[in-house]
């Protein structure tokens, strides 16, 4: 399955160079842009954790302000999907 999520972390502005190492260094995650303590974040499932939970963890670090969900995309991957009908049939 692809679950991705497109969030807008709001950081204090003196910390959002460490705001944005923290959310680099998560699995799945991925920074596009910042401005003005205000930091564009995509996150996605890994094996070992869902997105929803990455995004509980951004509200813990240091420096972040709000986590806010602006975008979610959810499908079965063609592969799963098969699979799924190979076993039906």
């Amino acid at each position: 399955m692809l679950n991705i999520c497109g969030c807008l972390v709001h950081a204090v502005p003196e910390r959002s160079a460490d705001v944005i190492a923290a959310l680099e260094a998560i699995e799945g995650g991925e920074v596009h842009g910042a401005e003005d303590g205000r930091i564009v974040v995509t996150v996605e499932d890994t094996a070992d954790k869902r997105a929803s939970e990455q995004i509980m963890d951004m509200h813990q670090i240091p420096g972040v302000i709000t986590v806010t969900l602006t975008y979610h995309h959810f499908e079965e991957l063609d592969d799963e999907v098969d699979a799924l009908s190979a076993q039906i049939h």
